[in-house]
């Protein structure tokens, strides 16, 4: 008579199976019990951009409500650095557990092609929560200058081509690119010149050493509200809410042109759906809020939540669209 070892057969195969099950729930009670608890202590949320600029005015008016729906603090920290690689790391290096998230933006995007050595991968490295505000750009002239409409500029540029100066701030920026974009899409040869900042590219403005600028709204805000400068066209695909009666680009006979700035929340890859789906509901929330948007929309932001798939997508589509703008302008990687 042979007997089979303890453990073999089908009644031991069973338990094997039923012990590895009751090990597995074991393991994960913890995380999914933290995850329905979540939040129950601070969250930070970093930046890749310094203080007092769009995006960080915008995180901190957000997680200010954010806080009060879901009863926890929400700490902003600011990691500026080339790329948001700093950022991205210090996030990335934190538990997936939904204290420790990332602002990603449009820049996030740009940042894949503009760097030979990013070191993450906003795509697979992260997982998306919701956005949380969209600003378009401003094209502006001098309030005396013959370019009343951007027609006028347009028209200038194709008579003598190379002879406009349209100003923006640093090479590979947003407001860069798009004027990079707008060559081609207008069909214009212009001279893009980067300057360090905003105020730079406005005294450039006023001075005449350049016929337009590309902004954002809150650094043109007081220029246009003086009638120092006219806001000719703003840039995304629709007229923005705060500059109704100012054509977009492609109305204004810009070609298909389409340039937002946004931001958005992101968690670490692992993060559990429960922690995931508990800010996306809170944000929907907060975000939808009357005294939010009307804050947000004085900044010159729409305010605006998202599904994480719809914020995953536009990550994925400004990468895409960027990579050609960056490859047909010759842009060096840095």
């Amino acid at each position: 008579m042979t007997v089979k070892p303890e453990g073999f057969g089908l009644n031991g195969r069973c338990a094997s199976i039923a012990g590895a099950i009751a090990l597995a729930v074991l393991l994960l009670t913890p995380q999914i019990a933290c995850a329905q608890n979540y939040p129950n202590r601070p969250v930070r949320l970093i930046l890749p951009f310094g203080p007092g600029g769009v995006a960080d005015v915008t995180a901190r008016i957000v997680t200010e409500k954010l806080g009060e729906k879901l009863g926890q603090r929400f700490i902003i920290e600011n990691m500026p650095g080339a790329g948001g690689i700093t950022a991205a790391r210090a996030v990335l290096s934190s538990a997936a557990d939904g204290y420790t998230l990332a602002l990603l933006s449009n820049g996030t995007a740009i940042s894949v092609s503009l760097f030979k050595n990013l070191r993450f991968d906003p795509v697979t490295d992260f997982v998306p929560v919701s956005s949380m505000g969209y600003f378009d750009f401003i094209l502006v002239t001098q309030a005396g200058s013959p370019y009343r409409t951007l027609a006028d500029l347009i028209k200038a540029a194709k008579a003598k081509p190379g002879a406009l100066n349209v100003g923006t701030i640093n090479v590979g920026s947003t407001q860069n690119l798009s004027a990079q974009l707008f060559k081609s899409t207008a069909g214009v040869e212009i001279t893009i010149v980067p300057f360090r900042s905003s105020p730079d590219v406005l005294i450039a403005l006023l001075r005449g050493d350049i016929q337009m600028g590309i902004e954002n709204y809150t650094a043109v805000q007081s220029h246009i509200s003086d009638k120092a400068v006219t806001a000719v066209s703003t840039s995304g695909s629709v007229r923005t809410p705060f500059l109704p009666d100012v054509p977009t680009v492609k109305e204004a006979g810009g070609g298909d042109f389409e340039a937002r700035s946004w931001n958005a929340i992101f968690a670490p890859k692992g993060t559990p759906p429960e922690v995931i789906k508990t800010l996306n509901a809170a944000l929907r929330e907060v975000l939808d809020t009357p005294d939010l948007k009307k804050r947000a929309l004085e900044l010159g932001i729409e305010a605006r939540a998202s599904t994480p798939e719809e914020i995953a997508q536009r990550l994925k589509d400004d990468i895409e669209k960027w990579a050609k703008v960056i490859e047909r302008a010759g842009i060096e990687k840095q």
